[in-house]
């Protein structure tokens, strides 16, 4: 497959995630014919949204969006991945820490704006920390299901779990109930809502003990936005088996829906080279693997067999290491690079 590459510089700062522009009237506002929603990494969300837009013209462009987060404003980073469901834009913290730990509460977020907000002035963006809620529901999901994972780690386990229970009862912080010491630090890199109003969160980490990527899908995250909010439940856990090579360990790296009622996906490394990561440290077999672009469908009910999914690959991106965002438009792939200083848009 060729791909052509359309570079942009928005804010200084790598992106994270793609996820088509739905909102007519949002296309019309910037003169666009198509366009994509990215969320820019480390800052608050409402300093990280951004449009990467194909002008009438034909020309590419890139906005930096303004939003407001209101009573929330500075009190989130690092969010990781976008979806669509009923009119709303929803933007997932990865819920994870820094590449040397600890988990940090500030990443553990979902936010939500009206897309259709964003074509005039600053968008509202409704932000809901969750401190560690869904840390424990995945957690437990992932502890409850037939899979076997790949075990932390000590590095791991005593950065990101030991640590940040120490820091939080030192700061007599009431989410340190919601950890245990034998959890897994969870890294959430995708998304995707199912037709019946559940989530797909793909983990980055943890991974399969044979290298495989894992979804779990969560039930009530429109729910959090409520009068009356309640925190959602994770349902179940699935693999994605028969995409992995012998001796890779691969994560999701991001998720989108199919015209035919599947879902598409990228996979690849569980941290990056060269940063510092604890996680590679412990796990060196999870660094140097390359993107894959992936095809799956849920199974029809939710027996034990549900657990196992069969991905199909569609192409092989090597020697691309850090693909982050996914979309297919118009029969059409889009991928958006985890790169330094740029946003780096292929098209396919």
């Amino acid at each position: 497959m060729t791909l052509r590459l359309v570079e942009f510089v928005v804010a200084g700062n790598e992106a994270s995630d793609l996820l088509p522009v739905r909102s007519a009237v949002l296309l019309r506002a910037y003169g666009a014919r198509r366009g994509f929603w990215t969320v820019l990494d480390e800052g608050p969300v409402e300093s990280c949204l951004a449009l990467l837009l194909e002008l009438d013209d034909g020309e590419w462009t890139a906005r930096h969006v303004a939003a407001d987060a209101g009573v929330e404003n500075g009190r989130t980073e690092d969010g990781e991945a976008l979806a669509h469901h009923d009119g709303w834009v929803y933007v997932f913290g990865s819920h994870f820490g820094s590449k040397a730990g600890p988990l940090r509460p500030r990443r553990a977020f979902v936010a939500r704006f009206r897309e259709d907000d964003a074509a005039a002035g600053p968008v509202p963006v409704h932000v809901v920390r969750n401190s560690f809620r869904l840390h424990r529901a995945v957690n437990d999901a992932l502890a409850g299901s037939p899979l076997t994972l790949l075990p932390p780690g000590e590095r791991v386990r005593a950065r990101f779990i030991v640590e940040t229970l120490a820091r939080g009862t030192a700061r007599e912080k009431r989410w340190v109930s919601r950890l245990a010491p034998d959890d897994l630090p969870l890294n959430v890199e995708a998304a995707a809502f199912t037709p019946g109003g559940t989530v797909l969160l793909g983990l980055r980490f943890p991974v399969t003990e044979a290298g495989e990527p894992i979804l779990v899908e969560v039930a009530g995250v429109p729910d959090m936005f409520t009068a009356e909010p309640a925190w959602p439940r994770a349902l179940r856990a699935y693999v994605l088996t028969g995409v992995t090579p012998p001796g890779e360990l691969t994560g999701f790296r991001a998720i989108t829906p199919t015209s035919d009622g599947g879902y598409a996906a990228v996979i690849g490394s569980i941290d990056a080279l060269g940063k510092g990561s604890v996680l590679l440290d412990d796990h060196p077999g999870g660094g140097d693997v390359t993107s894959r672009h992936v095809h799956f469908r849920l199974p029809a009910g939710a027996s034990d067999g549900a657990y196992r999914l069969v991905g199909e690959s569609v192409v092989d991106l090597a020697p691309f290491h850090h693909v982050e965002g996914l979309a297919e438009l118009d029969g059409r792939p889009f991928y958006v690079m985890d790169e330094d200083h740029r946003v780096a848009l292929w098209v396919g």
